[in-house]
């Protein structure tokens, strides 16, 4: 799914007065809402060449985001405990090997890892949710 594929979907919200959408595919999924009281949600400016984005406003290059993938069917946590802080939340940096949730299978504790450094852009399950295998729980840039 490209950036063109999520404006094309940005439209057809727009267009038909949705509130949210949600697309799914083989190629991944996307899900748009509008903004709370309806406000429109605009994109940064685009940058000339040569100027040096900052992290806020830099854009997301969608074809360079990382799925991190459960390796086995369980239940997904996303802190040590309950009650405890959660390992990650969106816009946490990440390096490659840190710890970013537990899936629980048949009792035993798994600690799902960072494939890669960057940064939290999506979390795709909830806690407590059951993640099957190969289903996509983070998204890194």
């Amino acid at each position: 799914m490209t950036i063109d594929d999520i404006r094309q979907l940005a439209e057809i919200l727009k267009v038909y007065g949705l509130s949210k959408l949600d697309f799914r595919s083989g190629e991944g999924s996307v899900l748009l809402e509008k903004a709370a009281g309806g406000a429109e949600v605009s994109a940064p400016a685009p940058l000339s060449k040569g100027e040096e984005p900052g992290r806020a406003e830099q854009a997301i290059d969608f074809n360079r985001i990382t799925e991190v993938r459960s390796p086995i069917v369980g239940v997904f946590y996303a802190a040590p405990a309950p009650g405890a802080e959660p390992y990650v939340k969106v816009g946490s940096r990440v390096k490659k090997g840190d710890v970013l949730c537990i899936v629980e299978a048949m009792k035993l504790m798994n600690e799902i890892v960072a494939e890669c450094d960057g940064e939290i852009v999506d979390i795709c399950v909830r806690n407590g949710e059951i993640v099957e295998y190969g289903q996509v729980l983070f998204k890194i840039f």
